[in-house]
């Protein structure tokens, strides 16, 4: 499956040709794949070095004359570093901007936590007219983009280096719904970005186990599709939030918020509670923090219990 940071080259180069509004800024990354878009839009590709506020500034001065703005780095320095750019020249002034980031939670593993980034679904969710975008696969990306980009509000878009490899068609790919990935009745999953692809390993061990869980896959995060969680935790009364991103405000708050309503559900949250100091790659990291089919194993067994049928106990017991 193509890389997302290609994709979003791609998806410039196709939207730019059709689209003279379209500027795209970089923070000194992504050169060599925006080349295409470079020589098809001339006047319209500005790399502007490692001054992340800056480069919103920049884009607040093009969103005003009327063109549409497309920032992209790596996620801790546009969002967190450059956060009160994006609150005063966008929030305040109520302009339309597209972020495009990379690096999502601690893609770059490698280099360590100032070039991790957890909070930024919390914080983008705190603009009114922002939207917030988790693709995890290159269809989607280029989807949701061409549907937002020119909608004036603040498009956050968060690039996962890794796709989850599962294939969805264009038209089941929308604004305002999530994707129900897997039917069930016994326990409602909700996973975002790569861990889509954990939450079905962990779902196909769970079947193994006659514990039949739903798999409910969120590339849009704001706005929140509240109905179709709704709908599958009135009928399992338990849902596991597995999100690859802060355990505080983020995609569990709004599920919490949904279902505050149901009566006698059962909750768990697998996410990033504090700063990952460990360095290791992306696979390990996963693995430490229980973004795995095992630690979703492991979180079932914890926080649930299945008290009907019998066998189901019995199978529970045996998930270590």
């Amino acid at each position: 499956m193509k890389k997302l940071r290609q994709e979003f080259a791609d998806t410039m180069l196709e939207v730019g040709l059709a689209d003279p509004r379209l500027v795209v800024m970089v923070g000194d990354i992504s050169h060599g794949i925006l080349q295409p878009y470079a020589k098809a839009c001339p006047g319209r590709y500005f790399n502007v070095g490692i001054c992340e506020p800056t480069i919103v500034n920049m884009a607040a001065g093009i969103a005003k004359t009327g063109l549409i703005p497309v920032v992209h780095t790596i996620a801790p320095f546009i969002i967190e570093r450059a956060y009160e750019q994006i609150k005063l020249d966008f929030g305040y002034q109520q302009l339309g901007l597209n972020l495009i980031s990379v690096g999502s939670a601690f893609d770059y593993a490698q280099l360590g936590c100032s070039h991790h980034c957890y909070t930024d679904i919390s914080l983008m969710s705190h603009f009114k007219k922002a939207h917030i975008f988790f693709p995890g696969s290159p269809v989607e990306l280029n989807v949701l983009f061409k549907k937002v980009y020119n909608n004036g509000c603040i498009n956050y878009f968060r690039l996962p280096e890794k796709p989850h490899e599962v294939v969805f068609s264009p038209e089941e790919i929308t604004v305002n719904k999530a994707i129900k990935v897997l039917e069930g009745e016994d326990l409602t999953i909700v996973a975002i970005g790569p861990q889509l692809r954990t939450a079905l390993d962990a779902a196909q061990l769970l079947k193994n186990r006659d514990i039949f869980a739903e798999v409910l896959y969120y590339p849009v995060i704001k706005p929140f599709d509240a109905e179709t969680v709704l709908r599958s935790v009135m009928k399992t009364r338990k849902v596991l939030v597995i999100e690859e991103a802060s355990a505080h405000d983020g995609l569990f708050n709004s599920v919490l918020r949904t279902v505050k309503q149901v009566s006698g559900v059962e909750y768990s949250q697998i996410a990033v509670e504090d700063f990952i100091h460990q360095y290791g790659t992306y696979e390990e990291l996963c693995e430490d923090l229980g973004f795995s089919a095992q630690g979703i194993l492991q979180a079932v067994k914890r926080d649930f219990s299945f008290e009907s049928p019998l066998k189901k106990m019995v199978s529970l017991g045996s998930l270590a």
